[in-house]
């Protein structure tokens, strides 16, 4: 079935773009008027570090500015979480070279309230605007006072089956409900299908604090599923991104690839060119 719906995304929009061509050979040009009107994309394609977790933070940046993913979250592999200032400013110099901004870091685990405040500090050394953690439920005080302080918000990042604490958008929405509202949550989109979720029906329910988004396709809407290529898996991608849009997303959209590790771009560069042909036919 989704085979079949890939098809027919490819199939309609080659048959709309031959039509298109068609008509315009044999008939008067379309007036402005005539044309229905764009939706405007709130959102950002972005990259989440965690897909190049085999490679350099150079090669990272490399990669994103090649496929023209110009937000980056970095996960730790690439800028450690106790670096000094001068190693966050050198990556913040190459990011800026490349034509990459470090918007976010993550995902980072806060166990306990050090964990905590060593999170806000790096984040705020490097300028970043968003924390795409998992904090555990007793140290929610203290990031809801830290984000007051600093402005920084935090993404709650749910792991699906077997995650004890954040499964699900639901879960993380238990704890955090009556919270500042600049905790959030970045949902998993691989994740959520595998807790037989449908993430587009998700973003709908929680859109007023969904904050960013871990963009993947899965094989099954099992807990065995595994990451796949955008549009082979059985995640509607279409239906996502025209919920992401119907809520007025604004975040970013990072693409987390975790298949093929050592070789990521290939099937990264398919998912991303998948993604962007969706959307433009909204």
């Amino acid at each position: 079935m989704k085979e079949q719906s890939r098809r027919q995304f490819f199939t309609t929009a080659s048959a709309a773009a031959i039509t298109s061509a068609g008509s315009l050979s044999l008939t008067a040009p379309v007036q402005a008027e005539d044309k229905p009107a764009k939706k405007k994309i709130p959102f950002n394609l972005g990259l989440a570090s965690y897909t190049t977790r085999k490679f350099s933070l150079d090669d990272t940046l490399k990669m994103a500015a090649r496929l023209g993913l110009e937000q980056v979250c970095l996960k730790s592999f690439h800028l450690p979480l106790d670096a000094s200032q001068e190693q966050i400013d050198e990556v913040l110099k190459k990011a800026k070279a490349a034509g990459v901004n470090i918007y976010g870091c993550g995902v980072v685990y806060m166990k306990d309230e050090d964990a905590v405040r060593q999170a806000f500090k790096y984040a705020k050394m490097a300028g970043m605007k968003i924390i795409v953690g998992v904090p555990l439920p007793d140290t929610l005080p203290l990031v809801d006072r830290l984000v007051k302080e600093t402005d920084i918000a935090v993404a709650i990042h749910n792991h699906g089956p077997g995650d004890k604490v954040y499964p699900t958008v639901e879960k993380a929405h238990e704890k955090i409900k009556d919270l500042d509202r600049r905790i959030g949550y970045c949902m998993d989109v691989g994740h959520t299908m595998r807790t037989g979720r449908d993430p587009a029906a998700t973003a709908r329910r929680f859109g007023d604090r969904m904050l960013d988004i871990h963009l993947k396709d899965v094989s099954e809407a099992a807990a065995k599923g595994r990451c796949v290529e955008a549009g082979r898996g059985v995640i509607d991608i279409p239906s996502l991104l025209r919920a992401l849009v119907e809520i007025n997303f604004s975040g970013n959209a990072s693409f987390e690839f975790e298949k093929d590790p050592s070789d990521p771009l290939p099937g990264l560069a398919e998912s991303v060119g998948y993604v962007r042909g969706v959307l433009a036919t909204l």
